[in-house]
């Protein structure tokens, strides 16, 4: 027997969200269950469907986030990481979604699809604004050093880049992330 709530309907929806954020993010898409999520929140699951609808649209609801990235236009490209970096820092780490969309990513393709659309919507078009060309393949490898550098250091946790301050990240990171938007392309 499930025990009962009080009613509250806002405040079991965002108890129903955080409880789908951490199972995704602990479990992946495909065993997480309406059922766990729901006795994580003590409620009914027929209450999460009527809430949400489907897993797939639980899903999409717990792992929306807007990463609210600055706009790089005249930032002197030896600074980029340093403006850049501090915002991937706080969707990292002040907020379970991304890493939550992150780790069901590499096992369903609903995520990866949802992890797409964040970078097309929402990190490419700042990228654009500063590449002098190709644009497309400098945000898009500059998109994969990013979650890489997500996956090492919050999903695999490797000591030797878990560990780094924010400063040394960036420090080591610098570099790369100038080259990858605004040093000189390969020679074909």
């Amino acid at each position: 027997m499930v025990p009962t709530r009080a009613r509250n309907a806002q405040e079991t929806r965002a108890d129903i969200l955080a409880a789908a954020r951490t199972r995704f993010g602990a479990e992946g898409y495909e065993r997480t269950t309406l059922r766990a999520i729901a006795g994580d929140v003590g409620v009914d699951p027929a209450l999460v469907i009527r809430y949400f609808g489907s897993k797939q649209d639980l899903f999409a609801a717990a792992v929306e986030f807007t990463l609210d990235l600055p706009d790089l236009t005249g930032v002197d490209p030896d600074r980029v990481a340093e403006v850049l970096l501090p915002k991937f820092f706080a969707v990292w780490e002040d907020d379970t979604t991304f890493v939550a969309l992150l780790r069901a990513a590499m096992t369903s393709a609903t995520a990866a699809d949802t992890m797409r659309k964040v970078f097309a919507t929402q990190v490419a078009p700042v990228l654009f604004a500063v590449t002098p060309d190709n644009p497309g393949q400098r945000a898009g490898l500059m998109g994969s050093f990013i979650i890489g550098l997500a996956t090492t250091r919050y999903v695999l946790t490797n000591p030797f880049v878990a560990n780094l301050s924010h400063d040394e990240l960036i420090r080591w990171a610098a570099p790369v992330v100038r080259q990858l938007l605004v040093g000189p392309a390969p020679a074909e």
